[in-house]
């Protein structure tokens, strides 16, 4: 297995991007290494919060929440997964697991920002940050969840298993229009190349072909029994927890039902189901999504 690095001229020219590269060595395990790419925004001492994406997108897709929240008065701190944005990219399909990622997230959190954190989360960003939330609920301050959940066994929808044939099978798996058909409204030349960029050929893809297949939604897959044993803890968390998903969205709509009737700190949130708004949310509406996380950390005494 090679870990791979996108050349940095493949992110030359992207739109609307304006922010310092940071950087950490993440332990991958099997005496492995990676250096991982983040944003961090605004005053270090500020009150932090925790921007995870998902598959198969990077840090990009904060671009138009980061500047909002930063004004706001928050540090502002967005990782690219490994496998996906400017980090690097191990290439076997089969080295990706949910556990692994977890691991990896969690090195990166602890070393550069171990205060309490306000969350935001989408797609897999919220499979592993919520699963974080479980694990440690006294680091998160306060949680918006948008277009995801926490899977533990069932009965997958047809959009899903669609959606995971397709990344699994398709000869022709081009990052950035498909980030365009999943949001409401459409994208620029520009923006499809930046979500392009990271995976300059097939072997980069492997993090962006290997995520659907490792969503626990089946009986028997892994990551089943750690979500069950996750849910419990995340059902007690009692701090705000607010929901804001897209009505546009075919593979998780409805499924934040899951997390407002069973998180005691979702209670009487205003939760959002957002119009005009796909899956990939923080494009369609990203000034919406920004006042829920400023909403819930002044809610909470997190931000002033």
């Amino acid at each position: 297995m090679q870990i791979l690095r996108t050349p940095s001229e493949c992110f030359a020219g992207i739109p609307d991007y304006p922010f310092a590269e940071n950087w950490f060595e993440v332990d991958l395990g099997d005496g492995l290494t990676a250096r991982q790419h983040y944003v961090d925004e605004g005053a270090k001492d500020a009150p932090p919060v925790l921007l995870f994406h998902g598959e198969p997108s990077w840090s990009f897709l904060y671009r138009k929440m980061i500047p909002i929240l930063v004004d706001a008065g928050f540090r502002v701190l967005a990782p690219d997964l490994i496998g996906f944005g400017k980090s690097d990219k191990p290439d076997d399909i089969g080295f990706y697991t949910y556990a692994r990622h977890v691991a990896w997230l969690k090195q990166w959190r602890t070393a550069i920002e171990p205060r309490p954190a306000a969350l935001f989360c989408q797609d897999w960003g919220g499979l592993l940050g919520l699963r974080m939330v479980a694990h440690a609920p006294d680091l998160f301050a306060c949680v918006v969840a948008s277009n995801t959940f926490l899977p533990a066994g069932g009965t997958p929808s047809q959009a899903f298993l669609a959606w995971r044939e397709f990344a699994r099978s398709s000869p022709d798996f081009r990052i950035g229009p498909l980030l365009d058909r999943a949001t409401a409204t459409p994208r620029s030349e520009a923006e499809i190349a930046a979500y392009d960029a990271p995976f300059p050929d097939e072997p980069f893809k492997a993090g962006a072909r290997a995520f659907p297949a490792l969503v626990p939604v089946e009986d028997g897959m892994p990551g089943v029994d750690d979500n069950k044993r996750a849910w419990p803890s995340l059902a007690a968390y009692d701090k705000p927890f607010l929901t804001l998903f897209g009505e546009d969205d075919p593979v998780t709509k409805g499924s934040e039902n899951f997390l407002i009737e069973r998180i005691v700190g979702a209670k009487d949130q205003p939760h959002r189901t957002l119009p005009s708004c796909g899956h990939f949310c923080q494009e369609d509406q990203p000034e919406a999504l920004a006042q829920g996380v400023i909403d819930m950390a002044r809610k909470a005494g997190h931000l002033v």
